[in-house]
């Protein structure tokens, strides 16, 4: 499950409990219980045994697991069919497997920088009056 041929630099194993930070350089694999903060410049994979409340700020972040607050990834989120999130999902692409359970909002940016709301508004509003003379005419 790590990304692209990056081995996973740390995991906290089925059956430990961690709570405090952590903040990893690389990779981290949770399939144990993890309760404070998290920040990685690589991939999070949450396992199917993992369970985790915190904000979760990675590079890619995937959910096989348990998921009690908010994720942000640079480049995407991964979803797998026993995946459970309970929070708001902000990321350039997700892929949502069958079977997920989402509570929150989801934010899919494509990378864009400016405010996805803005954009879209004007995604609606640009060529309308266009279109509309045409239709009348």
């Amino acid at each position: 499950m790590a990304g692209k041929g990056d081995a996973v630099n740390s995991t906290i194993g089925e059956g430990s409990i961690f709570e405090g930070k952590f903040y990893i350089s690389g990779s981290l694999r949770i399939d144990g219980k993890f309760e404070g903060e998290i920040k990685t410049d690589e991939e999070l994979v949450v396992g199917e045994t993992g369970k985790v409340k915190t904000n979760i700020d990675a590079k890619s972040v995937v959910v096989a697991g348990t998921v009690i607050g908010n994720i942000k990834a640079d480049e995407e989120v991964k979803l797998l069919e026993t995946g459970r999130v309970l929070g708001d999902i902000v990321a350039p692409a997700i892929a949502i497997q069958r079977g997920v359970i989402v509570q929150g909002h989801v934010t899919i940016t494509a990378g864009q920088r400016k405010d996805v709301k803005k954009l879209i508004e004007e995604s609606f509003s640009s060529g309308s009056d266009k279109q509309s003379e045409k239709s009348s005419r």
